[in-house]
Formats: C-alpha cells, structure tokens, sequence
C-alpha cells in the first residue's frame, strides 16, 4: 500500500460507554474491545463488549480483538457482540477466511501480525489476500503465556516498512506508540492507522490529556 502521513486513529482497550464516547470526541476512527486472552490488558467481558458496540455509531469502525483460533468460536463472538469488525490477534488454526466471510458477509477481517523477524514478512504477505488489513504489534506467540497484544513495546519497524511496501491492503501499526514516537513511526512506515493502548491510559483508565496530547502530534494534513 502506498505510504499515509496523517494516519487514522483506532483506539484500543475500550472498557466502557463513556470511554467510547470520549475516544469519538477525540477523532477516533476505531474503537478496539478486548476479549478473553492469555495476557494482556483492557480484558472486558462479551456481555461489557456487546453493551459499548451497541452504542459505537455506523462511521466508526468497532474492532472485537479475538484470541480463538477456530472459525465456528469466531462466528459466535460475532454474532453476540454485533462488532463490524474481527481482529484476529492469534493464528487461524480451524477453518478459513473465507469460510468466515461466508458465515459473517460485511464483517470485515483483519488479522494481527506479531513482528519478531523477517518471517512475520513472508507471514503478512501470505496472509494479505484473505483479509481486508493487517495489524502490525509486538507481541510474542511462542511463550508459554501468549503476549497477544498490549505490551506497550515497540518492535523492528524496518520489517513494518516492508510489510506495508509488499502488501496492498490497509496497514495498522500497533506496539509503543507515544507522542514522542509517532511522527517517527509515521515516516518510517506510513501506515494506514495507529493502534494506541497504554500510551493514552492512566492507571488503566483512558485520559482526556493524553488523548488530546496524542492527536495533537499527529501531522495536521495527508
């Protein structure tokens, strides 16, 4: 995909109503909630997910984050919380994309890619064709405790750059971001969007300063 300068903002760890609202009122394009994972933070449960995606309006993009590996377990998260979007942050071990977008037709598919090394390259470009994006994080599949997402790391993002060099769906970024970090992340992968967690949280809670402060870094125009 070509390079974004002024990326859009998905918003992740969503706990509730008022959090949802007041990541809207920022300029939040996606709104991230949370499921049942091995690790991690911002957990919330179905019936908490399905309550703040009843409420997210139509333009914004709400992403359920999936730890399940199998397609019907899939579907059934779906079909509960009425999200628009899948975020897959393990790999499909039982079924396929496709078998998924039969089952769920105007969902939209994106599956995470935990960048360790030039393998999550050749990972991301095989898997490019099944799914409308990628997410890019730093996470790390092989513990014996799954880090799926939420580590507040940043990982190698020359493979980010050719990731998104080599594929031609939209990219997100996931992993460190800060206000301090995020022009740099901006011109050295130009993603399509930026997924902030920790960076905009205080004591776990979102916080209004640091969301303002965070878009206030961000270029003013593409």
């Amino acid at each position: 995909m070509e390079p974004t300068r002024r990326p859009r903002i998905k918003i992740c760890c969503i706990s509730s109503v008022e959090e949802a609202q007041m990541a809207i009122r920022h300029g939040a394009s996606a709104l991230g909630l949370v499921s049942s994972m091995p690790s991690g933070p911002g957990i919330i449960s179905e019936e908490e997910i399905a309550a703040i995606a009843e409420t997210i309006p139509p333009p914004i993009a709400s992403f359920l984050l999936t730890s399940r590996q199998d397609v019907p377990s899939i579907v059934a998260q779906q079909r509960h919380s009425k999200v628009n979007t899948l975020q897959i942050c393990d790999r499909l071990l039982e079924g396929m994309y496709q078998d998924l977008r039969e089952a769920l037709p105007g969902i939209s598919l994106v599956q995470v890619i935990h960048v360790v090394d030039r393998s999550s390259v050749e990972e991301a470009c095989l898997i490019a064709s099944s799914v409308d994006a990628l997410l890019l994080d730093s996470g790390n599949q092989s513990l014996a405790i799954k880090e799926l997402g939420g580590t507040g790391r940043v990982h190698d993002w020359e493979l980010s750059r050719m990731i998104r060099e080599e594929i031609s769906i939209p990219l997100f970024l996931a992993g460190g971001l800060t206000p301090a970090n995020v022009q740099t992340a901006i011109d050295m992968v130009g993603p399509f969007g930026l997924d902030l967690c920790s960076s905009v949280r205080t004591a776990g809670a979102l916080d209004e300063q640091k969301l303002a402060h965070f878009f206030s870094q961000l270029p003013v125009s593409a």
